[in-house]
């Protein structure tokens, strides 16, 4: 529908309207004596109207059908209305509006308006223009904006690079550094410095002045009462009311070097407490067992060097003696089973054997499975043991009498531990094997047995070789020690 004319008479403004008829702005004509006379279309679709009439023909009419308030919910007053302000000649621009119509209440449109003053030939003014822009797609996305920027749990504040000045500020930032809105907002970049420690500071602040967008990069920023935090902090260009503004975000680091300090500093006191321990230690990385590192203890002992061993796998350096001793550790660790006090014979460089109790834990290093392996060297108990049975064995060949008292000491020696936990062996034997057992430990030989019991010899030395088999030994000497370990010194 084509723009109605007011039926109030005057100046003929035909060629005027025709010029400003089909602009994207709205244009309402008010004759001096505060009438308006004429709307082009673009002016009556911004308010909804689909005639002249339905805009209101004076400023009272207009205030009738539309109500305005400020951006802040305010609402204008009947002086304050851009129609009014026109008709009493004022002149403005810029004036953001938000208007609603009383017979609609879905009807929502923010407008932005300035006045214009027609003058004729005569320095007279002819007509007052009321200039109108329709802005709601801009303000809603600005409003979305403001709502989504200031709800954003990660800290972010704008800076304006004409003055570098900080414009916008959330509570995400205001949080993580200390600060309240009112010492960001108006403050300027170089108080703070966002960019301070920066690793490419320079490159930064080169796409700060170019409104060029800032990689993330880790920077130490100021905090309220003084000091820094780590952060990792990123800049994006924006504009804000068609200025260029950087958009800063922020990472906050702080936690994480925490963790990281405790973390290197937990790894320095196992460094240094694995270096000086006294016992051979030695890490692998599973599931090969490369060797990551060994002490100064395991090198001594077995003669390998640090820089020989290390990323080599263990079967690589024929370290283990036993294959089926080391299968048994590699099944354990594939089962994730605790591995305490395992019997294994380790081999040195030089080819001497070590006889070895090893335990292992596993371990993560650099986010990598590995197990720390801790060996007790037991060569030298060993060896004392094979020394107390071969003496035991000499003292038998000459007599069959012993001492119960050293038998039991002589126990105690070989297997301070074992008392407690070995009486249920002999649940394994029969009543007949434990008398068998108990006349040996005496120092009875097999003939002495046999008379004692009234069995024949053969029927001694089949019980004697069952018991052998059923205690793992195969020495009359490892048996009577044995049976000493279990109290049956008195049988």
């Amino acid at each position: 529908m084509a723009p109605r004319k007011s039926p109030h008479r005057g100046v003929d403004r035909g060629q005027l309207q025709q010029i400003i008829a089909g602009l994207s702005e709205g244009v309402v004509l008010i004759d001096p004596a505060g009438t308006v006379v004429w709307a082009n279309e673009a002016a009556l679709a911004m308010h909804g109207c689909a005639a002249l009439d339905e805009l209101g023909t004076t400023a009272a009419g207009y205030r009738k059908r539309f109500t305005l308030k400020y951006l802040n919910h305010r609402t204008l007053t009947a002086k304050q209305h851009p129609l009014a302000r026109v008709i009493a000649g004022d002149d403005f621009a810029g004036l953001t509006v938000h208007v609603t119509r009383c017979d609609d209440e879905g009807f929502n449109r923010v407008h932005e308006v300035r006045s214009l003053k027609l003058i004729n030939a005569d320095r007279q003014i002819e007509s007052l223009a009321l200039v109108i822009r329709d802005i709601t797609q801009r303000v809603s996305a600005q409003e979305l904006f403001e709502r989504t920027f200031g709800a954003n749990p990660a800290p972010a504040l704008i800076c304006r690079l004409a003055d570098r000045r900080y414009i916008k500020v959330n509570q995400g930032f205001l949080d993580m550094a200390g600060y309240t809105r009112d010492d960001v907002i108006g403050c300027a970049f170089a108080e703070l410095d966002v960019l301070q420690g920066a690793e490419h500071r320079d490159e930064a602040l080169r796409a700060f002045d170019e409104h060029r967008t800032i990689p993330q990069q880790e920077a130490s920023l100021p905090v309220n009462g003084g000091g820094a935090k780590f952060v990792i902090v990123a800049g994006q260009p924006i504009e804000v009311d068609d200025e260029p503004c950087m958009l800063f975000t922020f990472n906050d680091l702080e936690a994480r070097k925490k963790a990281e300090l405790s973390l290197r500093q937990s790894e320095e006191r196992f460094a240094k407490a694995f270096r000086l321990a006294p016992v051979p230690m030695m890490v692998c990385a599973l599931p090969a067992l490369r060797i990551l590192e060994i002490n100064d203890a395991f090198a001594t002992v077995t003669g390998h060097q640090r820089d020989d061993v290390l990323g080599k796998a263990s079967a690589e350096l024929d370290l283990w003696k036993d294959a089926a001793a080391y299968r048994q550790l590699r099944s354990a660790l594939e089962a994730h089973q605790d591995i305490r006090n395992l019997d294994i014979a380790i081999r040195t460089r030089g080819g001497a054997v070590i006889d070895g109790l090893l335990s292992a834990e596993p371990v993560t290093i650099q986010n990598e499975p590995c197990v720390l392996f801790v060996v007790q060297d037991i060569t030298e108990r060993k060896r004392t043991e094979m020394d107390l049975v071969a003496a035991i064995e000499t003292v038998m060949k000459d007599t069959s009498w012993f001492s119960r008292t050293v038998m039991e000491k002589l126990a105690q020696i070989r297997h301070p531990d074992g008392v407690n936990g070995a009486k249920g062996e002999l649940g394994a034997l029969t009543p007949r094997e434990r008398e068998v057992l108990g006349l040996i430990c005496k120092g009875h030989g097999d003939a002495e047995i046999a008379a004692l019991l009234k069995l024949s010899r053969n029927t001694v030395r089949n019980h004697v070789a069952t018991l052998y088999a059923k205690i793992g030994v195969n020495r009359r000497s490892a048996a009577v020690v044995w049976g000493r370990e279990r109290g049956l010194a008195g049988y």
